[in-house]
């Protein structure tokens, strides 16, 4: 996490809290998934579709039908459920936008990727009560708190490098 300017009334969350809010959520709306497997997106979207995550996902994209053969949604607004979280992977000027959406909605969690610092959505955010992270990757704080966590950021089967006796 790179070094941002603060935000008035808020600390980022903790390792302790982040993984309280993991465990709090079941549904998670993706906003910006890619059905591009080479972006970002597209991977945090095939872990978070796998069993181990256990969640219910929805991926919000106005200009795809489809994603990872589930259907895509062209707003939060039109999402069947009131998603618990919010994971955004906008552009940062379109990260304020999203937080109003995902208030309007109802969502209990706003959460900004890697790179999203956006201390206008983060009032938006603070201001209608909601959980707040920021600058993190989802996949990589479940997999973190799961047990599933290798330093390139997934599980690579290999437990230990060192030579069994």
């Amino acid at each position: 996490m790179s070094e941002q300017p603060e935000i008035p009334g808020w600390t980022a969350p903790s390792a302790q809290k982040r993984k309280q809010i993991l465990s709090s959520v079941r549904t998670i709306a993706m906003v910006g998934v890619s059905a591009n497997p080479a972006r970002p997106s597209n991977f945090v979207a095939t872990y978070l579709c796998s069993s181990s995550a256990d969640f219910e996902v929805y991926f919000v994209n106005p200009t795809v039908d489809e994603i990872l053969g589930q259907p895509c949604v062209p707003s939060l607004a039109d999402l069947p459920v009131t998603p618990d979280l919010v994971d955004v992977f906008r552009k940062l000027d379109d990260v304020p936008s999203v937080a109003d959406e995902a208030v309007a909605v109802g969502a209990k969690v706003l959460w900004t990727q890697f790179g999203l610092w956006s201390p206008p959505a983060a009032q938006i955010a603070l201001a209608a009560n909601m959980e707040l992270v920021m600058d993190r990757c989802l996949k990589i704080e479940h997999a973190r708190f799961a047990g599933g966590l290798h330093l390139a950021g997934f599980d690579t089967g290999v437990i230990d490098s060192r030579r069994r006796r």
